[in-house]
């Protein structure tokens, strides 16, 4: 028995919401990510003396760093629930439940004993909260993506899309200037109590998520096919049953977030190190800058992904990205702030955000509407894993000292070699139809076990 043909989507999706769609989306992932990056700042400059012997300094920092990555190791196991359920329930309600789940357990954080207080036990709890964190994020760039890209108008889905990572952006921007007026506390206060100040700050963080997107509607697409076909019983069989090629590329494609883990937290180790000896404060700017030019930088690159094509603005952050970190690697060798600020703004402002602006239309794109957010949560999160875990790979390549830049520069531009390969094999889509997006749809629908009404 066949299953009855998608409607064909008009050039706005009836009862299209794109502009509040992608405002919820920016708003969401900004609150979100402003939780999980204030953990990255406070794991390069708090928790090594909070949560971990400080006996040893570069094992303690080599600790605190593998628990940034533990969120990335969760994220996988997340997205096979959180992008199971978003086939099956829909985007709307996932988007709600990861904001709700991240605000908790970072707000869990702030409340966590010290080692000095509670001994072992102290880190035990900061990596069970951190896993929550994973748990969370492994949902939110997916379904928010998910949600923009289906409401967006066929011709600007690059443009609306990219306002996800423009939120993720604005996230790491508020929590590093939040950052930066806690940082100004005495030390003994910072370490005592005010580096708790902006992770109990995530329950405002939650319910102002919350009222924002509790208001926003399905998309049309999910709403039309569930209507008229069904929603898939076990999406994750039919995303590697037909999908299993962009699974592979966007895995791969994934790792370009690499760039972001290495800049955000092992630079701002390095450079705060005592081979550097730059100030904390002053290196927070230079990452609040760089993101404040990213938000200018990634609708602007992806409004030119709806004009040229994904592949070529892509490939164009991709391969600026291997070369830039180089430059700005050695800038923060040489202890000049003004290279420093110009190279960060260059390499992480501009250059990777061509890649950051135009991944969640690439690689939604790539699915159809029945297994979209499967694909892109189970894709992104083993990719973005691996990604995590680069902090605490390049603290073990900076050698004894933490101080070979240019061995973590060499790494970090061997992990934008698969994102390159990723981008080549793949179809340009900026000029395909949303409702013909996963060219292999009509064989899908063709299977009626695995759809139930």
């Amino acid at each position: 028995m066949s299953v009855p043909a998608q409607p064909a989507a008009t050039a706005v999706p009836p009862g299209g919401q794109p502009r509040k769609a992608a405002l919820a989306a920016w708003i969401g992932s900004a609150l979100e990510y402003y939780d999980f990056f204030i953990y990255g700042s406070a794991a390069a400059l708090i928790f090594p003396k909070v949560f971990f012997d400080e006996s040893d300094p570069a094992d303690a920092t080599l600790l605190s760093l593998a628990t940034f990555g533990v969120a990335y190791a969760a994220r996988p196991v997340g997205a096979l629930f959180l992008g199971h359920f978003g086939d099956r329930i829909g985007r709307k309600k996932i988007m709600v439940f990861t904001l709700l789940l991240m605000g908790l357990s970072t707000f869990l954080i702030g409340c966590l004993p010290t080692r000095a207080q509670v001994g072992g036990l102290a880190p035990v709890l900061l990596v069970l909260c951190r896993v929550l964190q994973g748990i969370s994020a492994a949902g939110e760039q997916a379904s928010a993506s998910s949600m923009s890209l289906e409401h967006a108008p066929p011709d600007r889905r690059g443009f609306f899309t990219s306002f996800t990572l423009g939120g993720t952006q604005g996230g790491q921007l508020i929590a590093t200037l939040v950052f930066i007026a806690v940082s100004q506390l005495p030390e003994h206060q910072l370490m005592s109590w005010g580096w708790r100040v902006p992770f109990w700050l995530s329950v405002l963080v939650a319910v102002v998520g919350w009222f924002i997107r509790r208001r926003l509607q399905e998309t049309p697409a999910f709403a039309e096919q569930a209507a008229a076909e069904g929603v898939v019983r076990l999406p994750l069989v039919t995303l590697l049953r037909y999908h299993w090629a962009d699974v592979l590329r966007v895995i791969g494609g994934a790792l370009i977030a690499s760039v972001s883990t290495i800049f955000t937290v092992w630079a701002l180790a390095y450079a705060t190190s005592d081979s550097v000896g730059m100030s904390k404060t002053s290196m927070l700017w230079v990452g609040a800058v760089a993101n404040l030019v990213a938000l200018g930088a990634i609708p602007a690159w992806a409004a030119l992904s709806d004009r040229i094509g994904r592949r070529p603005v892509y490939l164009a952050g991709a391969v600026g990205s291997a070369v830039a970190m180089f430059g700005y690697l050695w800038a923060v060798s040489t202890g000049s702030y003004p290279l420093v600020m110009l190279l960060g703004i260059v390499a992480f402002g501009v250059v990777y955000s061509a890649a950051n602006g135009v991944w969640p239309s690439f690689y939604g794109e790539m699915f159809s509407t029945r297994v979209r957010l499967s694909g892109m949560a189970i894709g992104t999160q083993i990719g973005f894993a691996v990604a995590g875990f680069a902090v605490t790979f390049a603290a073990r390549i900076a050698g004894p000292g933490g101080d070979d830049w240019s061995a973590v520069a060499l790494f970090t531009a061997a992990l934008c070699v698969p994102p390159v390969i990723a981008a080549l094999s793949a179809r340009e889509t900026h000029a395909v139809a949303t409702e013909d997006l996963g060219s292999r749809t009509l064989r899908e629908a063709s299977r009626p076990e695995t759809v139930t009404a």
